[in-house]
């Protein structure tokens, strides 16, 4: 059902881009837009990865500079069954972390020193493990592809309105201009139910990833009140990107309202409590200081 969701989701963003450059300039405006949305997914393709670790000045790590990370994204990366991903690690207060790359085996995730530092090895391991649901579940590439159409949308909109739109349209020009002004505000409700979509699917993923709900539960938490104590200046300059964090970087929503690019946090707690409920697991339990056998024995093998 929620891959259902997303693809129609798409499908209506789409539509909505393909509309806007048919009001720009009739059949050969909307050919022209389908042409310039091939061309920036294109290279959002490519290159997305790269430009949003850089904007959020991410630093790749390994086994030396931050094993016990490295060897958490290890062992979840197993679990899933997933290549093991690039590994970064952003200088910011703010307790938080995304995932980035266009396919499984192009993946990154980042964390900020605030959440390696704030959160216990099992909260971590939660994040984390959400993090690669997003690419076991490809939602890095859905959100690329979301993010640049909306993007377009209110480019060609803008353009719209600076040449009116095309008169000999069925709407007229009245209906033209409201959907200038309306395209690209029904492009970022889109886009926010996208986003609020793949969180739910990925909580529920990560959960299976690292075997304990409330890991990631415990983890979401702590993770609201530092969005409010802590502010994430690189997240501010780049707001385009606030709906790949684990948590708005932004500012703490609490209402799952139309315009909140992230479920609310005690929604997306009280599921993987439920979750957890139903599979008799632990709660938040610590397994890191119990001896290498028993870790294989439990959620690491």
């Amino acid at each position: 059902m929620n891959y259902m969701r997303t693809s129609l989701l798409l499908a209506a963003m789409t539509g909505l881009f393909l509309a806007v450059g048919y009001l720009v300039g009739g059949q050969a405006g909307m050919l022209i837009a389908f042409a310039v949305a091939l061309a920036m997914n294109a290279f959002s393709y490519w290159n997305s990865d790269k430009m949003v670790l850089r904007m959020h000045g991410a630093q790749e790590v390994n086994d030396q500079t931050a094993p016990e990370y490295v060897e958490i994204v290890r062992r979840l990366a197993r679990n899933a069954d997933l290549p093991m991903p690039k590994t970064y690690v952003m200088h910011n207060a703010q307790p938080n972390a995304f995932a980035t790359g266009r396919d499984p085996e192009h993946a990154a995730v980042a964390a900020t020193t605030g959440l390696l530092e704030r959160l216990t090895p099992e909260e971590v391991a939660g994040v984390m493990a959400h993090e690669l649901a997003h690419i076991k579940n490809r939602d890095t590439l859905i959100m690329t592809i979301t993010a640049t159409i909306a993007g377009a949308i209110s480019m060609l909109a803008n353009f719209a309105m600076f040449f009116r739109g095309d008169r000999n349209n069925p709407l007229g020009l009245i209906g033209s201009l409201a959907l200038m002004f309306l395209a690209p505000m029904a492009a970022m409700i889109v886009q926010m139910a996208i986003s609020r979509n793949r969180e739910y699917a990925a909580d529920r993923l990560g959960a299976e990833i690292c075997r304990r709900p409330m890991w990631l539960g415990s983890a979401l938490g702590r993770l609201e009140q530092g969005a409010h104590d802590y502010e994430n200046q690189a997240a501010e300059r780049n707001p385009a990107t606030a709906h790949m964090f684990i948590i708005n970087p932004l500012s703490g929503e609490r209402m799952d309202g139309l315009f909140s690019t992230h479920p609310n946090t005690r929604n997306r707690i009280a599921a993987l409590q439920k979750l957890a409920n139903e599979w008799q697991t632990p709660g938040a339990d610590t397994v890191f200081d119990h001896d290498e056998d028993e870790r294989r024995s439990g959620p690491w093998t």
